[in-house]
């Protein structure tokens, strides 16, 4: 009788683990085959009919509806460069190449994905749209406070994070091989 007892209890201890780490997993969004670019994380899968499952799980759960295989590829930002985590604290200044892609977006988003409020009524930047110099560089503040031309808001005193977003790019089918060269730079700027 013990030894059924002892069965049982390990039994629903390991299930009650096994779905905590599941769940985990799902609300961080985890998936097994990410891409990562210096600061950049991306899924080139997660579109695919052959997404892994926790993928899946994480795109259902929170309802977004990921990029194709043959319609782009979205790479996510949680930290800089250096490896220091995005807070609008201190300004972060986007910069450097990008892949190929006949069109791409810059969003600065909550850590969970949800849009800031803006007053400047801005959520995003596009390739058409962003200011470049003579030579076809360009640079993206990304700042709670306005800055003149290539501005970002975010808001006060908070955790972001940047989703970059890359329409139509032959990057998808080689995202395993893309380098931090060929992806911008995330600097951080001044500290209030």
């Amino acid at each position: 009788m013990v030894l059924v007892f002892k069965s049982i209890l390990v039994a629903l201890v390991g299930v009650a683990l096994g779905l905590a780490i599941t769940f985990k997993s799902v609300e961080r969004g985890v998936g097994f085959e990410a891409v990562h670019v210096g600061p950049w994380t991306g899924w080139p899968k997660s579109g695919a009919r052959e997404a892994d499952p926790y993928a899946r799980a994480a795109r259902a759960r929170s309802g977004e509806i990921p990029l194709g295989i043959t319609e782009g590829l979205a790479f996510i930002a949680g930290q800089d460069s250096a490896g220091a985590p995005l807070n609008s604290r201190c300004d972060a200044v986007l910069a450097g190449a990008t892949p190929p892609a006949r069109f791409w977006t810059l969003t600065a988003t909550t850590p969970d994905g949800r849009f800031f409020d803006s007053p400047a009524n801005r959520r995003e930047f596009t390739s058409s749209e962003v200011v470049r110099d003579a030579t076809g560089a360009f640079s993206v503040d990304i700042a709670a406070a306005a800055r003149p031309g290539n501005w970002l808001p975010v808001a006060p005193n908070q955790a972001f994070q940047l989703v970059f977003r890359l329409y139509d790019t032959p990057a998808s089918a080689s995202a395993f091989t893309l380098e931090a060269a060929q992806m911008p730079t995330i600097a951080r700027g001044r500290c209030a």
